[in-house]
């Protein structure tokens, strides 16, 4: 009796799709604020498919390499290149989020205009950062940091003259280091690059459900009005 009701219990549970079970675990850049805000979006999109989430905490370098061979599940956010550059990561639209790099200095005063305003500057940027790499590619005097924290204290310490970051990422990350009467961003930023959620392609049937949501989530304006909220919560935030 009880081996026929195992049977049973078990035969239904091999019914039930796989990924309502799952745990998806994503990459997540560390300390960069904008990071934070993709995952928590992204929270409320696998919510929405019953689906729990968990984030890695690695450096930007390392984050691309876990998930392009499938140890991770994904990536939160990245901008649109990663997906000729890591063709084993499948890119889902709409974006879910936008960066705007932006130079923060202790000293000069200059108007922006794009990458090139930098160029004859000396430029601080975190490795492993798609756009800052991008941006700053050719230019004499590039210093990579580790994070985002040690970018700051090495722009404090005057080891060169600028650093690149998201604006919002940067300006979280000085008033957490209690830096914001020394250390401040130039206007306008650089551009607005919008990025992108990808899931490893084995992956590829789930990828087209959270697509599915996040169009939703965009076309209704809620998409928006998260971030926003998000964004907002960290900036006010001790």
């Amino acid at each position: 009796m009880w081996r026929m009701f195992l049977v049973c219990v078990l035969t239904l549970l091999s019914g039930i799709p796989s990924h309502a079970q799952s745990v998806i675990r994503l990459s997540r850049i560390a300390d960069i604020p904008d990071q934070y805000v993709g995952g928590e979006i992204l929270r409320v999109v696998y919510g929405r498919l019953n689906i729990a989430i968990e984030f890695a905490d690695v450096p930007g370098k390392r984050a691309l390499a876990l998930s392009s061979a499938g140890e991770l599940d994904g990536e939160i956010q990245r901008i649109a290149k990663v997906a000729q550059d890591y063709p084993t990561l499948v890119q889902i639209s709409p974006p879910i989020n936008y960066i705007e790099p932006a130079v923060f200095t202790t000293r000069l005063h200059f108007e922006v205009k794009g990458w090139n305003s930098i160029k004859d500057y000396s430029v601080g940027i975190v490795r492993g950062v798609g756009s800052s790499e991008a941006g700053t590619k050719g230019m004499s005097h590039v210093t990579a940091a580790t994070d985002l924290q040690a970018l700051i204290r090495m722009l404090d310490a005057d080891r060169f003259d600028v650093m690149v970051t998201d604006l919002f990422s940067g300006r979280v990350a000085v008033k957490k280091l209690n830096l914001q009467s020394r250390i401040y961003p130039l206007s306008p930023p650089i551009e607005r690059i919008y990025i992108y959620h990808y899931l490893h392609e084995r992956h590829r049937d789930l990828a087209r459900k959270v697509e599915k949501v996040i169009e939703e989530m965009d076309a209704s304006g809620e998409l928006a009005r998260l971030r926003e909220k998000l964004v907002m919560q960290f900036l006010n935030s001790p």
